[in-house]
């Protein structure tokens, strides 16, 4: 009888594996994520009885992975005997021991009252039934195993301990649940990874009725198997889509790139595929859902996980994002039960969770179905208002891992324009973003912000004119000068009005504003309210508070913008000390007004101090915001300056060049600070002798500034001077030409008295003399004394 029930069994085996191997081709030896090695060595390592839990997604090819290892036992030993039933219920698990009793043409006496699991495991224990290898195959439900249930003898025992025993057998397990799989095979588990490409493309091929489309457009193929994460039941759903609707690749990636519920009705699509159990639902979404049903009943709070996930983005999800259960451990447990279906992936290195993508989606679909995602969807907004840090420098690792996640749960729509909630967000998604130089970001938050607060607060609303204000800054930092510069007078005179002139929001209100005019070159204006503000702050915050701090800071540059370097050097040493003192030198602070100072050093002509700095200032930088954030560019923009100085031209290129190409990307051709780089990088041209080249960009600098700043704009003037010069080499006329509209231009708004005006009669006075022209140059030359002695008395 023995004889017989082992060839009924080799025979299942074999059936089983030549549906599979259509499907799911076997793994290479040297594919580098081969579980088959490990599987088999735990299994036959010693010469003893052994119990190996198999693991892992739905649909990752557990099963798949079990068969071919049995398909490779059965090549070796012929005598082995398989023993495959279906766990998923206990009811397919009963019918599974009936047909292996009757397999093995085993009985007892009793008919129906006897108890065939206890059959089955007295008859694979006995030293004569030879090699056999049992597989419970879907063995999800720990309840199932572990709980007390009654057999058809009417004896009350648990499940587990039917499991045969016999130095010559061994028993496998396949699972989603790692719970589940230590529980019935201790530390003996495996999990089933992601497949690598090449073995996903072999599947794939094999799937597709018409193999040539894997050949004829690879990309495409590789494409389509990032997107279904390589997983052997999405890469099977998605090969008998194509070959039942005659599509090719790039018709089947389109579909995934089309709206949510249209890539849902893919992963939902039912398919024909002999692999799978008759009963079983094969579209892959609908076994994860499964799992999901499996989840809420012995986990709830890892259900409320998965719901919360869905709504924000699937990867870098940290863990203290997720709503608090009622203790520690809890959380834990519920973390722990979601890693051991393998929906997640957690990253012990920054306590990060990855969800998997495809889960992420048909989980959003399971809630959209239920109408419960809107509802998750303002939970998702409620707990990210408030676990979101503020914009202060500490907090930006954090705020920078929170920031997609609150994007992501914004754009779906599905939280009204006004929910309270929605707002005080986007406020700080938007501070945010400013903080991190996303200015673009920045203003499409602030503006949403504005207009909700005007049309529900009023336009006067302290909040109002404190995200009008908020705003202003945004288009400063944009070179939106006139346009930063009208929101700043509107909310500076209404903010006085309301909140009073020493008010914190109306002095920093005031203090941008001093800035904004120092960039369109109203450097007194500037000078006479970040003054004011500067002394209001003082007295009210004192002489060490970070927004005093800030109006120094300002007249830092505001003085090196005028030219007067000594001020500017004594009071930028001073601010340094105390933003050092105040916010540690890591601080962006910090750094600025050591930047200033370097800038100041640059223009005495102390090129070796000012390197030093910005050196210093640059790698910090890099290390804290970013090589790509503005303020490190601009680090390096001043760095490329400093080399530029010393004759170090190559190295000035080399660094130049790399800011001009990052600040198109970042901030756009026309942005000041762009323009900014662009000149500094022409004038190298002309100092390599690549005069053509310098000529060509420092015209497109002039023109641009021309457009963008105006054709008084200080920068838009000293972009003229330096065009002059290089015209200097050959173009005497059109630099004569320039050097008049510029000198012209200076006296009218600054004054003959003025640095910049004294400098423009000595170019063009050098100019004259260099042409022979001497009566023309000394006359200029007399001016420039005479007005520099007039200043000095």
């Amino acid at each position: 009888m023995y004889g017989k029930g082992r060839q009924h069994a080799l025979q299942r085996l074999q059936s089983e594996i030549e549906k599979q191997l259509n499907v799911a081709p076997p793994y290479k030896k040297s594919d580098p994520q081969n579980p088959l090695a490990e599987l088999e060595n735990k299994l036959f390592a010693n010469n003893q009885f052994t119990k190996v839990a198999v693991y892992g997604l739905g649909g990752v090819g557990k099963t798949q992975l079990v068969l071919e290892l049995l398909y490779r036992v059965r090549e070796k030993d012929k005598n082995s005997s398989v023993i495959w039933i279906q766990a998923t219920s206990m009811e397919s698990l009963d019918q599974g021991y009936h047909t292996v009793a009757r397999q093995l043409g085993i009985s007892g006496p009793g008919g129906k009252d006897v108890d065939i699991k206890k059959l089955v495991q007295n008859f694979l224990n006995d030293d004569t039934a030879g090699q056999w290898i049992l597989v419970f195959d879907n063995a999800d439900d720990i309840q199932m195993w572990s709980g007390k249930t009654r057999s058809e003898s009417q004896q009350s025992n648990r499940l587990i301990d039917y499991i045969p025993r016999s130095k010559t057998g061994r028993v496998i397990f396949t699972t989603r649940d790692r719970k589940v799989g230590v529980k019935l095979a201790q530390q003996n588990v495996i999990e089933v990874p992601k497949m690598t490409e090449d073995t996903a493309i072999r599947m794939l091929r094999n799937s597709l009725i018409d193999k040539s489309l894997v050949e004829t457009r690879p990309a495409d193929a590789k494409a389509i198997l990032t997107w279904l994460t390589h997983l052997p039941l999405a890469i099977a759903q998605a090969a008998a889509y194509i070959n039942e609707n005659g599509a090719t690749l790039a018709d089947y990636l389109a579909l995934v790139h089309c709206q949510e519920q249209e890539i849902i009705d893919l992963l939902t699509d039912q398919f024909e595929d002999d692999a799978r159990y008759p009963d079983s639902k094969n579209p892959v979404a609908t076994t994860w859902l499964i799992s999901f049903q499996q989840i809420q009943q012995r986990d709830p709070l890892a259900a409320e996980y998965m719901a919360f996930m869905a709504c924000i983005d699937h990867k870098d999800i940290p863990q203290l994002l997720l709503p608090p259960g009622s203790s520690r451990k809890q959380e834990m447990d519920a973390i722990g039960t979601l890693s051991a279906y393998s929906f997640i992936t957690r990253r012990a290195e920054d306590l990060a969770i990855d969800l998997h993508r495809l889960v992420h989606l048909t989980i959003r679909n399971w809630l959209r179905n239920k109408g419960e995602l809107a509802e998750w969807t303002r939970k998702a907004v409620a707990q990210l208002e408030e676990v979101f840090p503020d914009h202060e420098h500490r907090n930006r690792a954090m705020w920078r891992t929170y920031l997609p996640h609150a994007r992501h749960v914004l754009e779906s729509n599905l939280i009204a324009k006004d929910d309270c909630s929605r707002i005080d967000l986007q406020w700080k998604i938007a501070l945010c973003y400013y903080s991190d130089g996303r200015f673009d970001e920045a203003e499409a938050f602030f503006r949403e912000v504005m207009e909700f607060r005007t049309n529900v607060l009023g336009a006067e609303h302290p909040d109002t004119l404190k995200g009008i204000g908020k705003l202003a800054l945004t288009y400063h930092a944009q070179s939106r000068f006139p346009e930063a510069k009208a929101l700043g007078v509107r909310a500076m005179e209404a903010q006085k009005r309301i909140l009073g002139e020493e008010d914190p929001e109306t002095l920093s209100t005031m203090s941008h504003l001093a800035m904004t005019y120092s960039d369109l070159s109203q450097w007194k204006e500037a000078e006479e309210l970040e003054l004011q503000t500067m002394e209001f702050r003082k007295r009210i915050l004192g002489v060490e508070h970070p927004d005093t701090l800030v109006g120094v800071s300002n007249l830092v540059y505001l003085y090196n913008c005028q030219g007067w370097w000594k001020q500017a050097e004594e009071l930028g040493k001073q601010i340094i000390a105390a933003r050092k003192k105040v916010l540690g030198v890591e601080h962006p602070d910090t750094l600025l007004s050591i930047g200033n100072l370097a800038h100041t050093y640059n223009n005495q002509g102390r090129y070796q101090e000012a390197e030093e700095l910005l050196v210093q200032v640059m790698n910090i930088r890099i290390k804290v915001l970013g090589k790509d954030h503005p303020h490190t560019l601009s680090g390096m923009s001043n760095l490329g300056v400093s080399y530029h100085n010393q004759g170090r031209w190559d190295e000035a290129e080399a660094i130049q060049s790399q800011v001009v190409a990052a600040r198109k990307v970042l901030l756009g051709p026309e942005h000041f600070s762009t323009l900014t780089s662009m000149a500094h990088l022409s004038l190298t041209y002309h100092s390599q002798g690549r005069r053509t080249e310098a000529e060509e960009l420092g015209l497109q600098v002039m023109e641009s500034r021309k457009k963008v700043l105006g054709p008084e704009h200080h920068h838009t003037l000293t972009s003229m001077s330096s065009l002059a010069s290089f015209y200097l080499d050959g173009q005497l006329v059109k630099a004569e030409e320039l050097l008049l509209q510029v000198l012209a231009i200076r006296i009218r708004v600054l004054g003959m008295g003025h640095h910049h005006s004294l400098a423009s009669m000595e170019q063009l006075a050098g100019m004259y003399r260099n042409q022979g022209r001497l009566k023309e140059s000394e006359d200029l030359e007399a001016q420039v004394e005479e007005a520099r002695n007039n200043a000095v008395s």
